[in-house]
């Protein structure tokens, strides 16, 4: 008989979003007259604005035409749209040819660990996004799940006590490092002084570090870096995975890529740009020309207008969360919010309560769907993450709701 890959069988049982929906609808079943409101998964809501949509349909019908139809394009993505990115998020600190056009962010990070295989050590923030880690133990360089725990990931803890900011001297040499900023789902942004001490951490013990900036045109406070290529020394040991998914509300039209510089190298001195073309080529056959015109429309003058107008408009929502969450009977329970504002997330400690426990009464008793921190890693435990992403008349709905709540 084949066997199995073991990878699967580490998993540990219940991926935290398929649990989320499933405690959901089950909620909703047994109160069928209940109008559930969720401020939980980073979904986006808001319609595609006219200027992207446009481009997209145009672009489709044209493909009824000889004129017009296309059939298979590079699997690096289109030049065009690589040269929009680079000049766009990365003037001066990566070139075109760098950028690797893909299906999403998500589709990346779990594509990238074929690159360096089962024996390389992994290192992940936690609380992290569950991808990280469930992609270590797909790949078969997690170990065992034993204690809440994989024992070969190296676990660094971002807390409120260390300012969010891991101790990365945890960090075995030789390993990969799973960052992002604005970090999903602390929502905490990282400085520049912080994000140098990264690069200079990983360059002088060998690491490289698998940069997640999905979230990086949310950040408003002047001076916080939205690439890692900003930082000194980066291109030496860093590629950074990005998404059109938040900005310009592609998560079900799916486009994001990565930036792979090529003064990257592996221990042997090859490049990881050209093995990262291998992957994009053998194992993707290239994001659809049609999302692909919707980015270069998302990057043109109209696009980047309107990108930021959608982005303000959840980072309204932010506020007003923020503004529900800190009433009188959330200070009185001792409920401490941690929001930067630049980040679409609030993480919030509910102290004396379990994630799921927490969860459960404001699903009960506020018909709200929220997501447990402890589903995102050990130190999440006790916190809940609240995503902006809803209409305002939800938002500010659910908000009310809140007021209500007992503690």
């Amino acid at each position: 008989m084949v066997r199995r890959n073991s990878g699967f069988a580490n998993l540990k049982a219940g991926y935290l979003f398929p649990e989320v929906s499933r405690r959901s609808r089950e909620y909703a079943v047994s109160h069928p007259d209940a109008k559930i409101i969720s401020l939980s998964i980073g979904n986006t809501t808001e319609p595609l604005t006219s200027h992207i949509s446009k481009a997209m349909s145009d672009y489709a019908l044209a493909l009824a035409t000889p004129e017009g139809y296309s059939g298979y394009g590079d699997e690096q993505g289109l030049t065009a749209l690589r040269q929009k990115i680079a000049e766009t998020f990365y003037a001066g600190m990566a070139e075109a040819d760098e950028v690797f056009v893909s299906d999403g962010a998500k589709c990346d990070i779990a594509r990238i660990q074929t690159l360096f295989g089962c024996r390389t050590p992994v290192a992940v923030q936690d609380p992290a996004y569950p991808v990280y880690v469930d992609g270590s133990v797909l790949i078969g360089a997690a170990g065992a799940y034993k204690n809440g725990r994989y024992k070969g990931l190296t676990y660094l803890p971002c807390t409120p006590e260390n300012g969010f900011l891991p101790d990365f001297s945890k960090i075995k040499k030789n390993s990969l490092i799973y960052f992002c900023s604005p970090n999903n789902p602390t929502g905490y942004t990282s400085t520049k002084e912080e994000l140098q001490q990264l690069v200079d951490f990983a360059k002088g013990h060998g690491c490289i570090i698998i940069f997640d900036a999905a979230y990086a045109q949310f950040i408003r406070t002047p001076g916080l870096p939205k690439t890692i290529f900003e930082i000194s020394g980066a291109r030496d040991c860093a590629v950074e995975i990005n998404s059109f998914s938040k900005p310009a509300g592609f998560t079900g039209v799916r486009l994001g890529w990565s930036v792979i510089p090529k003064t990257l190298k592996f221990a042997d001195g090859s490049l990881v740009i050209k093995d990262w073309s291998r992957v994009m080529t053998t194992l993707f056959n290239g994001a659809s020309n049609i999302a692909q015109h919707g980015g270069l429309a998302a990057l043109d003058s109209d696009g980047l207008v309107e990108m930021k107008k959608i982005i303000d408009y959840y980072l309204e929502n932010v506020k007003t969360i923020h503004n529900a969450l800190d009433g009188d009977n959330f200070k009185k329970a001792g409920v401490q919010i941690y929001s930067t504002g630049n980040s679409p997330y609030l993480w919030v400690r509910f102290p004396g309560y379990k994630s799921w426990s927490i969860f459960d009464k404001i699903l009960d008793e506020c018909r709200i769907v929220t997501t447990p921190g402890s589903g995102f890693g050990a130190t999440g435990e006790s916190f809940l993450r609240f995503s902006s992403f809803g209409h305002h008349e939800s938002v500010n709905e659910a908000c009310v709701r809140l007021s209500h709540l007992k503690l």
